[in-house]
């Protein structure tokens, strides 16, 4: 098996989008090859250091979810082998445990953000004027408090980059529509109270998460890309969480803190990541799978 993958090299698929994480290849017209890196973004800024098996992680807890959840939406995920698509040893060790053969789809324009627990830009929002995108939440709640209800709060999508920028749900309704986003939060609060149940009976607790949906020929709403893992979704253990401090999470929390440390200005290029920071950060996103995945 080969080392941390920081870049894929496909000679045979044409590649279409290297994103933060995640290398996209066209098998056809109906299909793309996803293959996760170990590549880390903070501040969304690549580092140059990969988080070795990161990208295995996130691929085996996207193939979970997208099975335990099917009953909830549709997905993207084929059953198709993506080690069947490349000729030679050295691909194929690129896309052993890491890859996805996925329906090809026009992704919506905007992120399902739900939030259960109060923490983040949620947070930040809440202490400024009392809401999150819109949303009024009560008076006198603390920093990573357990929601009422969770809520969702659409995010833009934005360019490579560029940050996502919160909305509220009237912006995202003129963006694709409010049928479509009426949908898209129904799934998506279905979704993360499904997870947030199951997790918190293998000891995690998922403050937040971010969906994105895509719609097939049909019309339908179909989920896509990654589902309820350490990028897209902040985990908690259970036993360490208090209402009024955010717990250590099971994701790049470990890295930011580091980079926050150290004061670098998270402006590209981002530094390397000493042997340390690696091995932790590496260490909190196989935990997270171990525990998430019987």
């Amino acid at each position: 098996m080969m080392g941390p993958l920081l870049t894929s090299e496909l000679s045979g698929l044409r590649l279409l989008n290297r994103g933060k994480v995640r290398d996209v290849y066209e098998i056809d017209a109906e299909r793309l090859l996803i293959v996760a890196t170990d590549r880390l973004s903070a501040f969304d800024v690549v580092s140059p250091t990969p988080i070795p098996d990161k990208g295995r992680v996130l691929t085996a807890l996207s193939r979970f979810w997208f099975g335990y959840l099917g009953g909830i939406t549709a997905h993207h995920l084929t059953d198709e082998d993506p080690l069947a698509l490349v000729g030679t040893a050295r691909e194929r060790d690129q896309l052993a445990g890491r890859s996805l053969v996925v329906r090809r789809l026009a992704p919506l324009p905007i992120e399902a953000i739900v939030r259960g627990y109060l923490v983040g830009s949620g947070w930040r929002d809440y202490r400024r004027g009392g809401e999150v995108c819109g949303i009024r939440l009560p008076d006198g709640l603390r920093e990573a408090e357990r929601l009422e209800q969770p809520i969702f709060t659409p995010s833009t999508k934005a360019a490579a980059g560029a940050h996502d920028e919160n909305i509220d749900f009237e912006q995202a309704s003129r963006a694709v529509g409010r049928d479509t986003m009426e949908r898209v939060r129904e799934l998506s609060l279905r979704l993360y109270r499904q997870a947030a149940r199951y997790a918190l009976t293998r000891g995690i607790i998922i403050a937040d998460t971010k969906c994105e949906f895509a719609l097939d020929r049909s019309g339908a709403l179909v989920l896509i890309d990654e589902v309820f893992t350490p990028d897209s979704s902040r985990f908690w253990p259970a036993d360490g969480y208090a209402p009024g401090r955010v717990p250590a999470s099971f994701d790049k929390q470990y890295v930011r803190d580091y980079l926050e440390r150290i004061g670098w200005d998270k402006r590209p290029p981002a530094p390397a990541l000493p042997d340390e920071v690696v091995a932790e950060t590496a260490r909190k996103y196989r935990e997270a799978l171990e525990r998430l995945v019987p």
